[in-house]
């Protein structure tokens, strides 16, 4: 077999430089001793998952705390897959939590280009390589044949796959190859690998320690037909030239190691360290599962922002997921900026992340409560510009009406800041009442109408803009004395039966009849801010439906 002739018949591809051109093209980056370069490198599929963010955030984290490179690259090599579009939804989601890139693309660097297809030339003169030194052949294989090999080996119970007596172009001659591509038939490149599947090693795994890994036998497909590099070849030639030394990735991809293993030694390539994390797990009733993209919302990065999650809080629960001692960390240091935590590749979970939207929850109420109105104010803007309804915008256009709204929820001023905020979204729905849009009242009183109507009439003949606080409860109270309501809780408590309520009650129904909840903060001052006109308003209206 003439391999230089073969090479040059398959790849005559008379742009491929020499491959010393890039090795020199792409030098050592020169770093410290111990500095890490790390990637994130999605495909464009239109879809990023939580597990995106949560492999960015470890790579960011191990880069920059070790002074070293954080990249991204975009393997864009699965032409069908690719998404119009998805680029961007990677970038804006990404740029949105905070994951800062060193280089890549949109950014640039010494080492781009950042997209696979635009590597192109690399690939094809390191196949070229391989096919001349008898590492590589062409396979004329239709989709029909291999699906007729897939067929018979699972029937047979045989390990899947091309290899040995079904790599059937595999032993092809010269002269059958020749007149294959002189014939115009479609091939691929495929790897002749020189594993042995009864020949098992140990491997250190950044993240799961020692596993035994099994040779590679499988004649994987290096370039596809047209040209098109498959991940598997791509991602060996693009972390060595863009001198990745650690790669950290799903589990899903520990079966692809042996392979892996092998194209960096076929290239010549010194391996990067591997470390493979657990997918991100939640609890569906009594079963502890992946989080799927087509079952669950949340498995989505944009979930988060259509919902309106502030990015440092998903940050934040992001690294109680990466690091088991992060929220001791956390506890000790509740002002300390989130960069500063020491981030540590063996405190990752080896059994898998369990994702909690009950604790997202929680560290968000948390977090929104250290935010000053302002702040709040133009978090809240932002997310409705981008996501809200028209309805939604319009509740910021007057600045001081939504600042006096948010220093009441947010408990502004008082001994204790109110955790009511979860996300955006579910913040603006809490507050829609106070607008003449979202005011929908059901009015759910649990007491009869003709008592619910006295009551509200007694109280808004008596009711002043003017009063403070204390003289405002003193009407309230002169209004349930006046229809038998108890006054004193202690008597009301010691014998309840003598009374159809108490004081309390009475503030339940004037709730109800100015917010349309029976549950909100102080009474008094949302009168305050509704101003005189919509309180009288609002309560006529309910006074009306009774």
């Amino acid at each position: 077999m003439n391999y230089e002739k073969l090479a040059q018949l398959l790849i005559p591809d008379a742009d491929v430089k020499p491959l010393e051109y890039y090795e020199a093209q792409y030098p050592e980056r020169g770093l410290e001793k111990g500095a890490e370069v790390t990637r994130l490198a999605p495909s464009p599929t239109g879809f990023m998952h939580i597990g995106n963010l949560y492999v960015a955030l470890a790579n960011e984290r191990i880069a920059h705390q070790s002074g070293g490179v954080f990249y991204l690259r975009i393997e864009d090599t699965d032409e069908k897959r690719k998404v119009e579009g998805a680029v961007e939804v990677i970038l804006s989601s990404l740029k949105y939590f905070g994951v800062e890139f060193d280089e890549g693309a949109d950014m640039g660097g010494a080492y781009g280009p950042y997209y696979q297809r635009q590597r192109a030339e690399i690939y094809h003169a390191f196949a070229k390589d391989l096919i001349r030194r008898g590492l590589a052949y062409p396979c004329f294989c239709t989709e029909e044949e291999l699906e007729a090999t897939r067929n018979h080996q699972t029937e047979n119970k045989l390990l899947p796959g091309y290899y040995g007596e079904f790599a059937h172009c595999r032993s092809l001659t010269e002269e059958e190859i020749e007149a294959n591509v002189k014939a115009g038939k479609p091939y691929v490149i495929r790897l002749r690998s020189q594993g042995d599947v009864e020949k098992k090693h140990t491997f250190r795994d950044a993240v799961k320690g020692e596993i035994t890994v099994t040779e590679n036998n499988q004649d994987v497909v290096i370039l596809k037909s047209d040209g098109i590099p498959t991940y598997h070849f791509a991602h060996a030639i693009d972390d060595h030239f863009m001198r990745t030394t650690l790669v950290i990735r799903g589990e899903e991809w520990l079966s692809s190691l042996p392979i892996h293993i092998e194209l960096f030694n076929v290239l010549g390539f010194k391996l990067p360290r591997y470390g493979h994390n657990c997918s991100i797990q939640k609890i569906d009733g009594e079963v502890r599962r992946k989080l799927s993209k087509r079952k669950d919302p949340e498995a989505s990065l944009t979930f988060y922002r259509e919902q309106g999650y502030h990015k440092q809080a998903v940050k934040t629960y992001m690294l109680t997921l990466l690091n088991s001692n992060f929220e001791e960390w956390l506890l000790k240091n509740p002002e300390t900026p989130l960069e500063e935590f020491k981030y540590s590749i063996g405190k990752m979970g080896k059994s898998g992340a369990l994702f909690d939207i009950v604790k997202l929850n929680d560290i968000s109420k948390t977090y929104l409560a250290t935010l000053s109105a302002e702040e709040m104010y133009d978090f809240l803007q932002e997310w409705a510009n981008d996501y809200g309804t028209e309805a939604q915008k319009g509740y910021f256009a007057d600045k001081d009406y939504m600042l006096k709204i948010l220093t009441l929820y947010m408990g502004i001023g008082g001994k204790k800041r109110r955790k009511d905020f979860i996300c955006a979204k579910q913040a603006l729905e809490t507050i829609a009442w106070f607008f003449a849009d979202g005011f929908h009242p059901e009015y759910a009183y649990k007491f009869d109408n003709a008592t619910v109507k006295q009551i509200l009439s007694d109280f808004a003949a008596a009711y002043d803009f003017a009063d403070d606080n204390q003289a405002w409860f003193g009407k309230v109270k002169a209004v349930a004395e006046k229809n038998g309501f108890a006054t004193d809780m202690k008597a009301y408590k010691a014998d309840p039966t003598a009374f159809p309520g108490s004081v309390s009650d009475v503030a339940e129904l004037l709730r109800i009849a100015t917010t349309g909840l029976s549950n909100t903060p102080d009474l008094w001052t949302i009168m305050q801010i509704l101003g005189e006109a919509e309180t009288r308003a609002r309560l006529q209206t309910a006074i009306a439906a009774l």
